[in-house]
């Protein structure tokens, strides 16, 4: 007989606690603004893909990074216009030229929020901070 498992509630983590190479996020962001960076079809088989990519500047109260949102999360650009809030489970950082971007791949999931009061931070930018890879040599 199958045990039940009891569904452990989210840890909900603050902009400016994100750092390179980490993953597992669930995050509770508003839209400040998007642009689309990406939109063609492409031929898969018999159907035409459509691939899309969008960039959005979201933030809480303690900051403001930028996230990609890919195909995987289709229907949820019709809903990233500015104010709206939006919240992130089990998001990663990817890397980018050097700096963060808030990602969501098929592990996870992208919902509209109920709207929150809170006033973005404009002034910590994360996307601006530029990491350097460095290698440590043991002796």
């Amino acid at each position: 007989m199958a045990e039940s498992k009891t569904l452990r509630k989210p840890i909900f983590t603050k902009v400016d606690q994100l750092r390179p190479g980490t993953s597992g996020h669930t995050l509770t962001i508003k839209v400040v603004n998007t642009k689309m960076v990406l939109q063609k079809g492409r031929p898969d088989g018999p159907q035409v893909r459509q691939i899309r990519i969008a960039e959005s500047l979201v933030g809480d109260e303690t900051g403001m990074i930028i996230f990609t949102a890919r195909n995987e999360q289709g229907i949820v650009f019709d809903f990233m216009k500015e104010g709206a809030t939006l919240t992130l489970r089990n998001a990663k950082i990817d890397m980018f030229k050097g700096s963060m971007r808030l990602a969501v791949d098929k592990w996870g999931r992208v919902e509209v929020a109920e709207p929150h009061s809170f006033k973005v931070k404009e002034d910590n930018n994360l996307s601006l901070i530029e990491y350097e890879l460095i290698n440590i040599v043991e002796e």
